[in-house]
């Protein structure tokens, strides 16, 4: 049926296009279309139809006739700071639209795009207008409630959303300015009305603890709460493993095991069990088997699809998976029996996966290990190694094993961006106490290097299958993104290596290799990690430009990622047989919209953990007014200049607050010149600051620069005459 209808657009589209046409009314194309009396009707509507796509246009007389101007769909968003954009899929830049272009859309509309200019000035975007808006984004919005006599209106936390809401007096019912409020948009408004809404949720007083955070919850649209049909379903789920019942699974429970985590997790996903035979080294990564909970299609697979990925806030975590499930049955708790499906793999003295099997098991922890501890371990400290003394020799072995692993990845090019992750510390009111940058130590990197190992290792397995499946990708960057850190990097004498006009893994590693420990260290280090492309779920076994391979999925945290739930019932299929021509259909149709779906909702979930972070600091900071503290020079842009203190909080110090001069950006050299003294500002360069004010609304925290910052001379206003 859709073909037919696609068919008959084509043909009345064809005929409109046609050099010979000249506009008409409705009634004379269906004259020449030869339209029957009782297809006149979907004829009607089908016009109508192609005019709100954009694909034709009707005159104020009622004559249908090609768009003269190139016409596009895309999503409109615009900036905190008022400018305008839409992107429009398959097209590598997005259109810059003039407020006055914006014909009343709203942030992350879809619209149809008049293009205006379609040939800009040499480093200028192309232009666009806004034609029709097709439909909303924002369709409720998080803000605080201002409330006088007669009605009310609610303030965006989002600064995106450019209106403040209308509300009516009856609305507002009982409650007092300053709630944080969930308002659903009822009227978008036009020039001269406000948007209108009405209230869904009441969030809380602003003043209350951790209504702050919730309010970035729901202004995101991340489910707090599980629908009862999900609720009824985790009723029925046991919450121990009877062994006796999995006869025909693997049984692993002799095996030494352990989890190493977080000293706050709760999810434990992933466990290890490594020994020696001989010169190879037998390592298994088993992860806990929720596909044998959460059935597809199920009210439980359903949520856990819509919400894509677990949340880790600095306070609470919001579960893909109901914590009866997220910390009990599937969560690897030492001293229970549990099900897994484990990657069992044979490995040379050079890190080469010699043999793998991956299987359904049956797994016993035995001491669930923090980093902390394991990291004490292999630094040799007599108390930890005690304490743990039966697996100090399996420990050390992994450390092994690990920097094997590593070395190999390091020789085919994998590059390691280690940059901070920032611990934040809340008090029992939800305010913040300290912000310390959380590195990785020995610990960390033994896990990861063993996840990575199992992820490639069942990624290959089934590229080569040839059935359907997500992997992981990670494209080759954009080649003009790396002309640029390419221009940039010869001011340093450094010269990148591309063949056939990309760029190789290698290249960006020897770069990282090159620099260390040089003051430009953390200047191309940043430079270059923003030249990268996003990761992202595709259905094409393509490549990790990162890890530098050809082969590699998300198969060991099935808790808190839906791509690896979804492999997980993958290879349990193929591995008990059931690996039908009518499932390969199933999903070849479902995959690609799996892919789609949780690589947004990853992005969601960075999006929310990023937001909730800079409220964090901007708080932190806000009671440290008037403190000087030095930091480091971490980004430039015209508008000011980004710096970063040792606790990871970054501010800005406004370029009209640049003392001694009057200062402009400088692309070519990512830097703040001077125009009369040449005095420049360089990304990576140390600075002393004091804090100069915090906007909690935008969670912009603003520094000044402190006059010693130049050494001996210090500027003053005689200075800029």
């Amino acid at each position: 049926m859709a073909d037919k209808k696609t068919e008959r657009k084509k043909k009345i589209k064809a005929l409109i296009y046609d050099k010979h046409y000249r506009p008409m009314k409705q009634k004379e194309i269906g004259y020449l279309m030869q339209v029957t009396p009782e297809d006149r009707p979907e004829f009607v509507k089908l016009l109508q139809e192609l005019v709100e796509e954009g694909s034709i246009e009707v005159t104020k007389r009622g004559k249908y006739k090609p768009i003269e101007k190139e016409v596009l769909k895309g999503v409109f968003t615009c900036t905190k700071n008022g400018y305008g954009f839409v992107t429009v899929e398959g097209k590598e830049e997005d259109y810059y639209i003039y407020e006055k272009n914006w014909n009343g859309a709203f942030h992350e509309d879809t619209v149809l795009m008049e293009s205006i200019d379609s040939q800009p000035r040499s480093g200028h975007r192309k232009e666009g207008k806004i034609i029709k808006i097709l439909e909303r984004g924002m369709k409720t919005v998080v803000g605080t409630l201002e409330k006088n006599q007669n009605f009310g209106f609610v303030v965006p936390d989002n600064q995106r959303f450019q209106s403040d809401i209308f509300l009516s007096k009856g609305e507002c019912g009982n409650l007092i300015s300053g709630f944080k409020v969930l308002v659903k948009v009822t009227d978008y408004g036009d020039e001269r009305h406000s948007p209108e809404g009405k209230i869904v949720e009441v969030l809380g007083h602003r003043d209350d603890p951790r209504v702050d955070i919730l309010s970035i919850v729901k202004a995101y649209d991340i489910p707090t709460e599980f629908e009862e049909s999900v609720n009824e379903q985790v009723e029925s789920i046991p919450d121990t493993v009877i062994a006796e019942q999995y006869p025909m699974r693997k049984d692993l429970r002799e095996l030494p095991t352990v989890t190493i985590d977080g000293e706050d997790a709760k999810d434990l996903d992933d466990a290890i069990t490594l020994s020696k035979d001989g010169e190879e080294y037998l390592l298994g990564v088993h992860i806990a088997d929720v596909s044998e909970y959460v059935s597809e299609n199920s009210p439980l697979d359903r949520e856990a699809l819509k919400r894509g990925t677990s949340v880790y806030l600095v306070d609470r975590v919001i579960p893909m998976l109901p914590h009866q499930l997220s910390n009990g049955i599937c969560s690897l708790n030492a001293g229970c029996d549990r099900l897994a499906l484990s990657c069992l793999m044979r490995i040379d003295r050079n890190g080469k996966v010699l043999d793998h099997e991956i299987a359904e098991t049956l797994i016993k922890v035995d001491e669930r290990m923090t980093y902390t501890d394991v990291a004490a371990i292999i630094d040799h400290d007599a108390e930890t190694r005690k304490k743990y003394e039966p697996f100090v020799p399996m420990f050390e072995l992994m450390k092994e094993l690990s920097d094997i692993l590593r070395e190999r990845r390091h020789a085919r090019g994998s590059i390691d961006f280690d940059f901070p992750e920032s611990k934040i510390i809340l008090d029992e009111k939800g305010h913040t106490v300290e912000v310390f940058p959380q590195v990785r130590n020995a610990a960390t990197k033994i896990i990861e290097d063993f996840m990575l190992c199992a992820n490639e290792t069942v990624a290959e397995d089934f590229y080569w299958r040839e059935i359907p499946f997500l992997y992981r990708t990670h494209d080759i960057p954009d080649g003009e993104k790396i002309d640029k850190l390419q221009s940039f990097l010869q001011n340093f004498g450094i010269y990148l290596k591309i063949n056939r006009e990309e760029l190789h893994p290698m290249e960006v590693q020897k770069l990282l290799t090159k620099i260390e420990g040089t003051p430009e260290e953390p200047l191309i280090s940043r430079l270059t990690l923003r030249s990268m492309k996003q990761a992202k779920y595709t259905v094409q076994c393509s490549l990790h430009f990162g890890l530098s391979t050809r082969y590699y999925c998300h198969f060991t945290s099935p808790i808190r990622r839906y791509p690896d739930l979804q492999i997980h019932r993958i290879i349990k299929e193929n591995l008990h047989g059931k690996f039908t021509p009518k499932r390969f259909t199933h999903y070849e149709e479902i995959l690609p919209q799996v892919a789609d779906h949780t690589s947004k909702m990853e992005r969601r979930a960075e999006e929310t953990e990023r937001e909730v972070e800079k409220l964090k600091k901007a708080e932190y900071m806000e009671r440290r007014i008037g403190e000087v503290h030095e930091g480091i020079i971490s980004s430039i842009t015209s508008w000011g200049v980004y710096v970063e203190l040792p606790n990871t909080v970054e501010g800005m110090i406004h370029v009209s607050k640049l003392p001694g001069d009057f200062y402009y950006y400088d692309e070519n050299t990512y830097s703040m010149v001077g125009e009369r003294t040449g005095r420049q500002f360089k990304l990576g360069e140390h600075v002393k600051i004091r804090v100069a004010d915090v906007d909690m609304l935008l969670k912009n925290i603003d520094f000044d620069l402190e006059e010693d910052t130049y050494g001996e001379r210090n500027w003053d206003e005689a200075d800029c005459q």
